[in-house]
């Protein structure tokens, strides 16, 4: 397949109406739109970027992203180990 071809496939095939799917028309971190005849770097499956700055820019942030939200679940895990625990010593049996 002739390049040309290729890439005007790779345009023109893009899923019409299907929410959540990112348009191949523009750089999903800057915006930058894509032009047919320069590179367009993935992420994620079909996700569009103008360059790899861009697309590692994008890595970056979900990696900070990932890291804030294991920090979130660590401390709600041990704050409810902690309530759990509270509870279970509160618990004190009657006998006569």
């Amino acid at each position: 397949m002739a390049a040309s071809v290729a890439c005007a496939f790779f345009f023109d095939a893009e899923p019409v109406g299907e929410p959540g799917m990112p348009a191949l028309d523009a750089c999903a971190l800057c915006a930058k739109s894509l032009a047919r005849d320069s590179d367009v770097f993935m992420y994620r499956g079909d996700t569009p970027y103008c360059s790899e700055e861009c697309r590692h820019e994008q890595m970056h942030l979900d990696a900070v992203c990932a890291r804030q939200a294991a920090r979130r679940l660590q401390r709600f895990t041990a704050e409810a180990e902690c309530h759990r625990g509270q509870r279970q010593s509160r618990k004190v049996s009657i006998a006569s």
